[in-house]
């Protein structure tokens, strides 16, 4: 395709006006219009929702302040009035002890026998006694009307503290009423919150799931096709050879070493399961130690995942298109079976902020694998090309955003260079735009050689998910200077049995039906070379 002709690349665009100055925002290549509509829709309803959150919750505060002011108002007002309560108290003790006096002195001049003032004085037998008793009487006088008097202003004072007690109370409930308004609105207030509230939890739910099934860029480099039919070669490695003999279908070759039984697994599981055993079982094992000591000798870590994870570690590796066609979801429970430990192995990572200096991340990992497999299979994909349970070796790299390409040839290298270690010819295709899953920036599938079919068939595939993985996850990473950045995910399929096992049998068959054991693989076969058959 020459430079003229070759279909437009976003990643190329956008560079181009970056250089500019310019900074632009593309749609997805591959989405329908509808997904960025349906996006901005829902982000508008969830803005509106938002903004009647934010309003409520004001009004909110604001009857919540009201309602303080209130309460504390009413509280004054109690103070001011159990103040009165007390002053009019002390009055009325006061005026009852005057009102005692009083009626003390009557009492003792009834008893002494003077029913008047003037009685005193005819009483007094000399001047000075005369005298006596006028100053006397002068005193009683004074201190009755001082007891009077301020038996009057004490009377008024309780009525007037009477006043203020009756006005602060009338005010005290005038509150209370007024506190139990702002109550009932700060009720409402609430109520209609929550009601907010849900409704913003449901639009951001429905927005990310839309946002989520829009698919990543693609890679500028990544050929441009309808399907699978359109994937570009890259290169060969080993020479593909047919025998002069005829070679047997997997299974058959399998039988006559007594290696497999699919009637049983059917009878247990139902189709799509399998028992393996002998030296078909041991060889399978083999292959499965063999890689796992192949990438730790490549300085890969190596790791038992967990074989089950939860529905977020799911909708974060991967699209709901293909979580609803692979995985099996457990029950009452939120966990999934695993499909391949890349899930569980970048699941790793999730929420985590990664120290730059501890970057790249390589680790190799081994597990069971359990997928659906939804769909129609074709005659070739009978037996265990395609299964819903197989065993896998994995490896996956978290890195530096500007080292993904470099380490995305490194991993297939490795799947290919596994291959051709145990003798098996292999090609790598690179995966146009139309068989991209949507998380996926570039992709390259590795094939084996099948002499019986005289054709190549995928034993595995490398993929660099650029930050998709990352951004759904919150993989981040911190740079020296303080800074955060999504890293960059990527896995490859370093062997996984027993699809593997086909391209190996049929590779390795020698004409008397025995299988031949590659030197490399020999340590993990008690150091058998040959296989032979049972009949």
């Amino acid at each position: 395709m020459s430079e003229h002709t070759r279909p437009f690349s976003r990643r190329a665009f956008v560079g181009g006006a970056a250089a500019f100055g310019i900074s632009l925002c593309l749609p997805p290549l591959m989405p329908a219009k509808a997904h960025a509509v349906t996006a901005a829709e829902k982000q508008a309803e969830a803005n509106a929702a938002l903004e009647k959150l934010n309003a409520m919750q004001e009004k909110l505060d604001r009857a919540e302040v009201s309602l303080y002011a209130a309460e504390t108002e009413r509280d004054d007002a109690q103070a001011r009035m159990d103040e009165a309560q007390g002053r009019i108290d002390s009055a009325s003790s006061r005026i009852s002890e005057l009102q005692d006096k009083l009626g003390n002195r009557a009492r003792s001049m009834y008893r002494s026998g003077s029913s008047t003032f003037l009685d005193l004085l005819l009483g007094a037998t000399t001047f000075q006694a005369f005298a006596s008793n006028w100053d006397l009487l002068n005193d009683m006088n004074q201190n009755d009307a001082d007891m009077v008097e301020e038996t009057k202003t004490l009377r008024s004072e309780v009525e007037s503290e009477k006043a203020v007690y009756e006005e602060q109370r009338n005010v005290a409930a005038q509150k209370a009423e007024e506190a139990e308004a702002v109550k009932r609105q700060v009720t409402e207030n609430a109520d209609r919150l929550k009601e907010l509230e849900a409704q913003e939890n449901e639009l951001a739910e429905q927005l990310r799931k839309d946002m989520m099934t829009i698919p990543n860029i693609i890679d500028a480099s990544v050929p441009i096709g309808k399907d699978d039919s359109e994937n570009v070669e890259v290169q060969r490695f080993g020479e593909p050879a047919v025998p002069d003999f005829d070679v047997p279908y997997h299974t058959d070759i399998m039988e006559r070493f007594d290696g497999i039984d699919l009637d049983a697994a059917r009878r247990v599981a139902g189709n799509g399961f399998y028992y393996l055993m002998g030296d078909i079982a041991r060889l399978h094992s083999a292959v499965i130690s063999y890689a796992r000591d192949f990438m730790i000798n490549r300085g890969f870590t190596y790791c038992v995942p967990p074989f089950m994870i939860r529905a977020n570690v799911v909708t974060g590796v991967m699209s709901f298109a293909e979580m609803d066609a692979m995985m099996y979801k457990i029950e009452g429970e939120d966990l999934y079976l695993i499909g391949t430990s890349e899930h569980s192995m970048i699941g790793k990572f999730i929420d985590q902020i990664l120290d730059e200096k501890s970057l790249p991340q390589t680790l190799t990992s081994y597990s069971p694998c359990f997928r659906k497999e939804k769909g129609a299979h074709g005659l070739e994909e009978r037996g265990v090309y395609r299964i819903h349970q197989f065993e896998k070796q994995e490896m996956i790299v978290v890195c530096k955003p500007e080292e993904s390409p470099m380490w995305f040839d490194r991993l297939w290298q490795n799947t290919v260079d596994l291959f051709r270690s145990l003798d098996i010819p292999v090609r790598t295709l690179e995966c146009c735009s139309g068989d991209l899953a949507d998380l996926k920036v570039k992709s390259v599938d590795v094939e084996a050689w099948s002499p019986r079919q005289k054709k190549y068939f995928e034993v595995g595939s490398c993929s660099n998910l650029g930050d998709a993985q990352a951004r759904r996850l919150k993989i981040r990473v911190k740079a020296e200077d303080g800074t955060k950045y999504l890293a960059h995910t990527l896995n490859n399929t370093v062997v996984a049995p027993p699809r593997m096992l086909i391209a190996f049998l049929e590779n390795n068959l020698q004409a008397d039906g025995s299988v031949r054991v590659p030197e490399a693989l020999r340590p993990y076969m008690g150091g058998q070379e040959l296989l032979v058959p049972k009949h």
